[in-house]
């Protein structure tokens, strides 16, 4: 007889769900996604999402895994929390919402059959392999750990474009703080290699490119996405606020010279031994 593939016994079909990703999500929607591609649910399963911020893809997952399972959505912020509880309401009641921080979880958490995470293993600094080794720690025999995140090299052409204004201008102090904010962000091969050295069965890392839209000058600068997550650290790079505002003026007023504007996705699984 053919072993059971976890596979087979879910999934609601699409024209079923009550809860789908949503299609007017530009960012979390693409990476869980991306997530949902590796990810192996079945009927029952218990999931930890962490970073589980305004509910995507844990909405989806709890409906996937039915009353017979447990998930559970840890974020680091109340309102987040808040915002998934008031969005749930009486709804999905095997779903649950609760404040933490994913770098030190109480013990007794787990273990969970998954482990799941979307653009969250970015938040994991200062200590990520620790952080991640932990994570891994509160999964059962045979679970599986999906987590995405923005690797290096998403938003390249940017970050080239602020060191050349950088460069133009003579502020090296300001291009060796912006190469030390590059260089932290984690790469695919780094997480490759962390869930190689934390002995993980059938590890897969994939990477898929996103490009975002964006206006010049002011749209550009505050752009909800590209300034909270990304344009941020450009700024502070600087001591003198009046100069990099002059900077980053000048580079979202040359947008056309460094799109598109693309992010890489990476997402990566792994499987924990059974024995």
């Amino acid at each position: 007889m053919r072993e059971k593939n976890p596979r087979d016994n879910v999934l609601v079909p699409i024209e079923k769900q009550v809860w789908p990703l949503s299609e007017n999500d530009y960012w979390s929607t693409p990476f869980a996604k991306m997530l949902l591609h590796h990810l192996e649910l079945f009927s029952g399963a218990s999931v930890l999402d962490i970073a589980s911020g305004h509910g995507t893809p844990a909405f989806h997952i709890a409906e996937q895994v039915g009353p017979n399972g447990q998930v559970l959505g840890l974020d680091l912020h109340p309102g987040q929390v808040l915002r998934c509880k008031t969005a749930q309401g009486p709804h999905l009641p095997w779903l649950s919402f609760a404040q933490a921080d994913m770098r030190a979880l109480p013990q007794d958490l787990g273990p969970f059959d998954r482990i799941t995470g979307n653009i969250a293993f970015m938040f994991f600094r200062p200590n990520r392999f620790e952080a991640l080794k932990q994570l891994t720690g509160f999964l059962k025999p045979g679970g599986q750990i999906v987590l995405t995140f923005p690797a290096l090299g998403t938003f390249d052409s940017i970050w080239q474009r602020v060191d050349r204004e950088m460069a133009a201008r003579g502020l090296e102090k300001e291009q060796a703080t912006l190469a030390e904010y590059i260089a932290e962000r984690p790469s695919a091969n780094e997480v490759r290699q962390w869930l190689t050295d934390l002995k993980m069965d059938r590890v897969e890392v994939d990477l898929w490119p996103l490009e975002i839209e964006s206006g010049p000058g002011r749209a550009f600068l505050e752009h909800p996405l590209l300034r909270g997550g990304f344009l941020d650290d450009a700024y502070e790079c600087f001591d003198n606020q009046t100069l990099a505002n002059e900077v980053m003026d000048a580079v979202a007023d040359d947008l056309k010279s460094f799109t598109p504007l693309l992010a890489q996705r990476c997402a990566f699984s792994a499987w924990r031994p059974e024995k």
